[in-house]
């Protein structure tokens, strides 16, 4: 983090305590106001081709109990950061909320409480978390691929990595903070990004050669990705104009999962710019290839069932695309994994099946 960027967060910071102690002052009973984070309130941007927050509103307010609480719990939080920039020490969000303890009457009752405040600040100074030195318990997912960057350590180091030559199996693991004042972008001559849900699915694609036989950077989400796996795809994307496709098990919540990356989730609707590729394309298993390939599958859950049909109201699913293969699924009554394609051998998913999904886009070079 550069030294500009900690004085920028320092004085957003300060412009929060200012206001709160200025309605103090004034004899106001202090309020914060922030988006509403509702469905209802999220509306499509089409500068950035994102969902984001709309214009309504809610007010934290020391009125009550529990408003007063968050707001001081808001200035001790707000001093807690300010401590972390100047010493250049950072913290998880875990930590954040045990350290909350010795707090006395502002201590947070749940991590999700100090999840949330760093959420709310985040959207009340425009900054990110990570501007905040605050960091989630685990990291982003793994990259395979002719893909060269340059990392700079805790100490200043510069490391240089190719995430294909300088990788084991396991390849290149996405850290938190993936700024261009900590990871730098230098090369990739990739024709493509296919961003894969499920371990043993990127697992096989790398056993399989996928990278090497189609030019590829492999990256695995590790189920809903971390922020730092979604931010690192938007770079790539570009930085180095690489395509994204998303590939995925095909039910409800692995369409979530794609319409997180490709425009991004209702809990972070407010760095949507930052974190969501519009452009992504969707190569996952669809109602369709249940049928068409007649793969093995499972019974919908009433759960499954419920998340369908709230899909079929959400504005990230509103297309001919979407509602068709969620109504079709419905339909069947069925969903299935990624390995289902194993039925047809090991090979099958990238001998068959991912040629061509990724020809019908017109993303293999002839």
């Amino acid at each position: 983090m550069t030294d500009e960027t900690d004085r920028d967060a320092v004085k957003e910071l300060y412009k929060i305590a200012s206001d709160i102690y200025d309605q103090i002052d004034s004899g106001k009973i202090p309020k914060m106001v922030l988006p509403l984070r509702t469905k209802s309130n999220i509306r499509f941007d089409p500068k950035h081709g994102v969902w984001k927050y709309g214009k309504a509103t809610g007010a934290r307010t020391a009125k009550k109990t529990n408003g007063a609480l968050m707001l001081l719990r808001t200035m001790y939080t707000l001093e807690l950061i300010e401590d972390m920039i100047k010493q250049k020490k950072s913290s998880t969000l875990r930590e954040m909320y045990y350290i909350s303890e010795g707090w006395d009457k502002a201590k947070f009752n749940s991590q999700d409480e100090s999840n949330l405040l760093s959420e709310d600040l985040e959207i009340v100074t425009g900054c990110m978390r990570e501007d905040f030195k605050l960091r989630p318990e685990e990291n982003g997912a793994s990259i395979i691929g002719n893909l060269t960057i340059e990392e700079f350590d805790r100490k200043g180091r510069t490391k240089r990595i190719n995430c294909l030559d300088d990788v084991g199996d396991s390849g290149y693991g996405i850290p938190y903070n993936v700024e261009k004042d900590k990871v730098k972008i230098v090369e990739s001559d990739a024709d493509f990004i296919i961003a894969i849900e499920t371990g043993g699915m990127f697992d096989r694609l790398v056993e399989n050669g996928f990278a090497e036989d189609f030019n590829s950077v492999l990256v695995h989400l590790k189920g809903q990705p971390a922020r730092s796996t979604r931010r690192f795809i938007k770079r790539l994307n570009e930085e180095m104009k690489l395509p994204v496709v998303v590939f995925t098990d095909g039910d409800p919540w692995s369409f979530r999962i794609f319409a997180s990356v490709a425009y991004g989730a209702i809990k972070t609707a407010h760095i949507s710019e930052y974190l969501a590729t519009p452009t992504a394309e969707f190569i996952g298993i669809t109602a369709s290839d249940i049928t068409n390939y007649e793969l093995p599958t499972d019974k919908l859950t009433d759960m499954d069932v419920r998340a369908l049909k709230a899909e079929l109201n959400d504005p990230r699913f509103n297309d001919a695309f979407w509602r068709g293969e969620i109504e079709t699924m419905l339909h069947l009554n069925k969903k299935a994994e990624q390995q289902a394609l194993a039925k047809y051998g090991l090979d099958f998913v990238t001998d068959k099946y991912l040629p061509e999904k990724l020809g019908e886009l017109g993303m293999l070079k002839k």
